[in-house]
């Protein structure tokens, strides 16, 4: 057990003590504002306070984890041995920084309850986060952090054993169309082929109708290709159908088809089904309940994790709901545009409301990479590069690498470099 000496115990430094400690080192730590208990424990200990109390490893604190509410905060990022870190410590510290205050900044989105610019879906955009603007959101900088810190403790305590983790591969794969042509109606279908014809797509014309004649499988159609490449590789994937009405952006087919449930019923025997919520339940309580009450039905067991549609975020709201709706993970910590690591870190947390000063209880899985931001890149080896180079940067922390790619970008009936990839990078795990 760690031992930490802090003048003040509050609900941040306790949670991020816990995170840190328990998460990511998984070893146990507890917090004392008594020198004496400090100093006559005999294991591993650091202070954590504006003064160091005699020769101990000593953290220099930042105001952050003893206040409450919300500031702007003045951030100047440094450099420490070529990685990225802020709230600079002075050199009587151990370390040059406060690692307790910086990572709590980072994972509890703390910037994104400052006012800010958003996009078009009120989607808070990483140009605007700290991590975009001094260029380190493809680095996971908390666990990059933590690997270091862990390093010094031990050197300064030899006899501290800590377990070493493996990493972790999360394939994800976003259902929001489980058909492209197939079962759509007749206004839908008749629309569909309007517009083909109205713009001169042809190829698409003809796709539709193949499809519509059983001459070719739909193309959205990727379950039981996706089922076979996954057993293979021995990958635990995962899947996320979006269960909601017809709207101007939720546009799957009809959940009151046979199909839909019959479906989705054979995917969960496979892998591991959860809800895309849909985009309309995204400000409504009741509709994402029912939204998880109907693929509770479809499937006959517990639905615990849950993605946003279009990675939709509004901290801490969101996370508030996703609880209310009896939720216990969510995989919409990424963004849509870039790839990298929207919260710092590739290990997952459970979310602290600032708003209220408490933990949540859901576990956000960190997500690196989106299908939707590769399109950034002018061709598909750049796209692969970049996912290698992040990916390898997860795999020296041991942490979790989380990828998100959708049904309907994959394509088995014809070449896709998006389906190449995706092979890839399922068969290099």
């Amino acid at each position: 057990m760690v031992l930490v000496y802090t003048y003040k115990i509050t609900p941040r430094l306790r949670y991020i003590m816990k995170h840190i400690f328990k998460r990511m080192l998984q070893t146990d730590v507890d917090l004392t504002t008594r020198v004496e208990d400090f100093i006559a424990h005999s294991g591993p200990k650091l202070s954590y306070a504006r003064q160091p109390l005699q020769s101990e490893f000593f953290v220099r604190s930042h105001d952050l984890l003893f206040d409450d509410g919300i500031s702007d905060i003045d951030i100047n990022v440094s450099d420490w041995d070529g990685v990225p870190c802020f709230f600079s410590a002075s050199e009587k510290s151990s370390l040059p920084f406060d690692i307790f205050a910086a990572s709590f900044y980072l994972i509890t989105r703390y910037e994104e309850y400052l006012p800010h610019v958003k996009d078009d879906h009120g989607r808070f955009p990483a140009s605007e986060s700290l991590a975009g603007k001094h260029g380190f959101l493809d680095l996971p900088v908390v666990d990059i952090w933590v690997e270091r810190f862990k390093a010094q403790l031990q050197d300064k305590f030899p006899q501290m054993e800590l377990p070493l983790k493996s990493p972790v591969f999360t394939p994800v794969i976003d259902v929001p169309v489980i058909f492209r042509y197939r079962k759509k109606g007749m206004l839908r279908t008749l629309g569909g082929t309007l517009l083909d014809l109205s713009r001169f797509r042809f190829r698409e014309f003809v796709k539709r109708y193949a499809v519509l004649l059983g001459i070719q499988k739909d193309p959205n159609d990727v379950f039981d290709e996706l089922t076979r490449l996954h057993k293979q590789n021995n990958v635990q994937a995962m899947y996320f159908f979006l269960l909601g009405d017809y709207s101007h952006y939720d546009k799957n087919i009809s959940v009151y088809k046979p199909i839909v449930k019959t479906l989705v019923k054979s995917v969960a025997d496979y892998s591991i089904v959860s809800l895309m919520a849909s985009y309309m339940s995204f400000n409504d309580l009741e509709l994402l309940k029912k939204e998880r009450k109907r693929l509770i039905n479809f499937i006959n067991r517990p639905v615990k994790r849950v993605r946003q549609r279009f990675n939709r975020l509004q901290i801490p709201e969101t996370y508030r709901s996703v609880v209310d709706a009896e939720f216990n993970e969510d995989y919409s910590m990424g963004y849509p545009d870039e790839v990298g690591f929207r919260a710092g870190t590739c290990t997952p947390f459970y979310f602290y409301d600032i708003s209220f000063e408490e933990q949540l209880p859901v576990l956000i899985n960190p997500v690196a990479v989106i299908y939707s931001a590769l399109y950034q890149f002018r061709n598909i080896k750049r796209a692969r590069e970049k996912i290698k180079s992040i990916r390898e940067e997860v795999e020296k922390v041991n942490g979790t690498f989380v990828m998100v790619f959708s049904n309907d970008v994959l394509n088995f009936t014809e070449y896709n470099s998006m389906t190449a990839l995706y092979k890839e990078l399922i068969t290099t795990t």
